[in-house]
């Protein structure tokens, strides 16, 4: 009886050994894989998608802006008011939030803008893309920043629908560097 224990207690600790064995090649190759799977060409039409989606995030919010204050001025030629000016203080307050929240989506979107260019300017000159992670991880925090912005405020159905295809593009670029994708 106690030689069978030995005999199988033995083969449990090979096979232990062969199982840790086998699990750490994986990984290894996995990481391997995780870094070489994509080509230059590829990290740069995943970048200009970037930089599009930036553009036309930014063009939308400036239209929008202009937009507003066109149909302001119309409003105020042709004389029509607003009933119940009393409470303009609440207004007031009002368009100063919702200003402060245009400037802070604006702000983040011009960091986001900035670092997207800057990864451009690095990643061009560069034989191997991921020398220019560090301009990546940049990206990704400016990201976030717009992310939580957009969380924060309410800009409608628009905005949003650009944000998340941004994000997507985003996304698919932070794989290439093997880095965590942005939240929802």
């Amino acid at each position: 009886m106690m030689r069978y224990d030995k005999r199988y207690r033995d083969l449990l600790l090979s096979g232990g050994s062969l199982v840790l064995a086998i699990s750490t090649v994986l990984m290894l190759t996995t990481a391997a894989t995780a870094q070489v799977g994509f080509t230059k060409a590829q990290v740069a039409d995943r970048i200009r998608k970037v930089e599009d989606g930036v553009d036309e995030f930014r063009k939308y919010l400036e239209n929008r802006g202009d937009d507003a204050r066109q149909n302001a001025q119309t409003a105020q030629n042709s004389g029509a008011t607003r009933r119940g000016r009393a409470n303009s203080t609440s207004a007031d307050s009002r368009r100063q939030r919702a200003t402060q929240t245009k400037d802070d989506l604006d702000d983040a979107l011009g960091d986001l803008n900035r670092s997207t260019n800057r990864l451009r300017r690095k990643f061009d000159p560069t034989s191997n893309y991921m020398e220019t992670r560090v301009q990546m991880e940049s990206v990704m925090d400016d990201a976030r920043k717009v992310n939580q912005v957009m969380v924060k405020g309410n800009y409608g159905s628009q905005p949003q629908r650009l944000w998340t295809a941004l994000r997507a593009s985003i996304n698919d670029l932070a794989r290439c560097y093997g880095l965590s994708p942005l939240g929802v």
